[in-house]
């Protein structure tokens, strides 16, 4: 793995003013990172590998990777190589959610029923190996789409949150990667060879959260300011359902 000067500025800066500015992770915690096999959660793992072990939040913390298998015949080989080449066992947890979305309940839109089993079993097993949050990556690409889908589809103007407690698990949600955006992490993953696991999923790149990604995309050639004004209004802004910080945001720079 290389390292550059660029990668302070561009990563490693952003992922720890969030993981502060929202206090994402306490001294001693155990946090679970969600490992799909995709580019954002493998790169998840190794920021925050990299942070733990350089002792950039000026404590220690503990790492458990966890993957659920969908019963969609995935090899999780390489995802158990790069884990142990970072030091951590992956715990696999077997599910048969792919069955039961696509062929028992045949759902035409199955990314809800998806999404909320695959939850379900993520914080129960962070919870048996004794964590206290579950770190997932999703960036801020997502948090925008979000925002619009929400908008969109059901007239309401809110995102995901950085940090969230779920009552039910005496858990916390994470976001460490809330304040990156996707291209950038395109880039970092391609530059580091890191594995991305090729996903067999038959809804894949066919949602409506696809759609609104490239509608993103279009918006953002007009507007380049868009990501950057997207977190100004999340923490600045006035109303409901925005961000709350626990410092007050020098968001003058673009990250």
């Amino acid at each position: 793995m290389s390292f550059k000067k660029t990668d302070n500025q561009n990563y490693y800066n952003p992922i720890r003013r969030g993981i502060l500015n929202y206090e994402m992770i306490l001294p001693n915690e155990r946090v679970a990172i969600g490992l799909s096999g995709g580019k954002d959660s493998t790169s998840l793992l190794y920021f925050l590998d990299t942070i733990k072990k350089q002792k950039r939040l000026g404590f220690d913390f503990d790492i458990v990777p966890i993957c659920l298998d969908m019963d969609m015949g995935m090899d999780l080989s390489p995802l158990k190589e790069f884990c142990a080449s970072l030091g951590y066992e992956l715990t696999v947890v077997p599910t048969h959610i792919a069955p039961i979305v696509f062929d028992i309940r045949k759902e035409s839109s199955p990314c809800s029923l998806c999404a909320k089993l695959r939850r379900g079993i993520l914080y129960k097993t962070a919870q048996d190996l004794n964590c206290q949050k579950v770190a997932l990556g999703h960036h801020l690409d997502d948090a925008i789409e979000t925002y619009f889908m929400n908008f969109l589809f059901h007239g309401k103007m809110e995102s995901f949150e950085p940090k969230s407690y779920l009552t039910k698990t005496n858990l916390s949600l994470i976001r460490p990667l809330i304040y990156l955006e996707e291209e950038k992490i395109k880039s970092f993953v391609k530059r580091e060879e890191l594995p991305v696991i090729f996903n067999p999923c038959p809804a894949d790149k066919k949602t409506k959260r696809e759609e609104v990604k490239h509608f993103i995309e279009k918006i953002s050639e007009d507007y380049p300011d868009l990501r950057h004004r997207f977190i100004q209004g999340m923490e600045q802004g006035s109303g409901t359902n925005l961000w709350e910080t626990l410092k007050v945001q020098d968001v003058s720079h673009k990250i």
